[in-house]
């Protein structure tokens, strides 16, 4: 089966990953996506392909957006980093110091860098609790204020899988007096030229391709130990891929899954890091990321994963294909990846319409990521 030639540009360097992106294409393995690979501030590779809708009638363009789930959670890390820089927010505060409301259950004790490192204890609400609910963006975060922790705070990792955005999000709002959506376009990626968004306006939903939902998850929540964090962070609320068709999740902004870009926009945004700040991030601040980590089964994911400040640092265990150093990722329910190689001055960005099972990135792109290192 032929896909459509793959379109945009790249060093000669990356042939390679080029020729593996069009292999993909041509056995339908993709549907539509695209690449990125900004090098010291330069985008050196940007690429797209494939087809933006399931029936195969509209290409993917240069200009397509899509849902790209976790990756959101690097731009609203980006955006506290802005704050912590600006010494608008400090990691080692308590978040009640600016949310006073969040210090009742007892999480008076909850610090900044846990929230940013998901080891607050609130990953998740507490049921019961539906996918319309945390589109109230308000309310949902006010119900995660009121509740107590799922673990002591500061011990461990748990993944705040959709949640994350509320609770980052309400700092946001409430040392700026704007929303994380506003603040991010504003300060962030119009700034930078980036075309993301958390929250799409309506104007743009002509752009967007939706997600292809993966094969139903293997997971059986009824499997997990009853009360364990995993359980109830995976089950609170569960949600159908379907949900990000829906205006209602569009507008939201949801922080932790609702963003909307395409590689171009993912790596101009998140090359901050490896562009010696860009002009946002002093070097100190992006040192922050590096200088301490979680390093255990995360309560959540039930597999090894290091937290820095804000970002998934590299872990030979649970992401093989990632090099160590000062590497910081994340990747999106789906296998939309995003890699910032500090070490190297490397960002690369994949997003893509049709979902893999994986959280931690997929087959594809673990070809993508290899191709590209074995290119430099």
């Amino acid at each position: 089966m032929t896909g459509t030639p793959v379109q945009g540009v790249a060093d000669e360097r990356f042939a390679p990953l080029r020729e593996v992106f069009q292999q993909h294409l041509d056995s339908a393995e993709e549907l539509g996506a695209s690449l990125a690979v900004v090098e010291r501030g330069t985008l050196v590779l940007d690429l797209w392909g494939g087809w933006a809708d399931q029936a195969r009638t509209t290409p993917w363009a240069a200009d397509t957006l899509t849902n790209v789930w976790s990756i959101s959670k690097t731009m609203t890390s980006l955006t506290a980093l802005v704050l912590v820089d600006r010494g608008l927010l400090d990691p080692d505060e308590p978040v009640g110091t600016y949310w006073p409301e969040f210090k009742a259950a007892g999480k008076e004790a909850v610090l900044v860098r846990h929230v940013l490192n998901h080891t607050s204890g609130v990953s998740g609400w507490d049921q019961p609790v539906t996918g319309e609910d945390i589109l109230d963006v308000p309310a949902a975060t006010a119900r995660l204020a009121a509740q107590a922790p799922w673990w002591p705070p500061g011990t461990l990792s748990g993944y705040h899988l959709l949640d994350y955005g509320h609770l980052v999000g309400e700092l946001v709002l409430r040392v700026t007096g704007r929303t994380l959506g506003e603040f991010f376009r504003a300060e962030i990626a119009e700034p930078l030229g980036a075309d993301f968004w958390l929250g799409l306006p309506e104007s743009q939903d002509g752009r967007v391709s939706h997600v292809v939902p993966p094969p139903p998850s293997q997971i059986d929540l009824a499997q997990l130990p009853p009360g364990s964090p995993a359980r109830r962070t995976l089950g609170g609320p569960g949600l159908d891929a379907s949900i990000t068709w829906t205006r209602g999740w569009k507008a939201a902004g949801i922080g932790g899954a609702g963003g909307h870009g395409n590689a171009r926009s993912v790596a101009r945004v998140q090359s901050v890091l490896t562009n010696g700040g860009g002009g946002l991030l002093s070097p100190d601040t992006i040192e922050l990321v590096f200088a301490q980590h979680t390093d255990n089964v995360d309560l959540v994911l039930g597999v090894p994963v290091r937290f820095g400040l804000g970002y998934g640092l590299s872990n030979p265990v649970s992401t093989p294909h990632i090099p160590e150093g000062r590497v910081a990722f994340w990747g999106g329910w789906g296998g939309s990846l995003v890699v910032n190689d500090v070490d190297r001055g490397l960002t690369f960005a994949y997003v893509m319409n049709r979902m893999s099972p994986g959280i931690l990135g997929s087959p594809r792109s673990d070809a993508y990521l290899q191709a590209l290192y074995g290119a430099l």
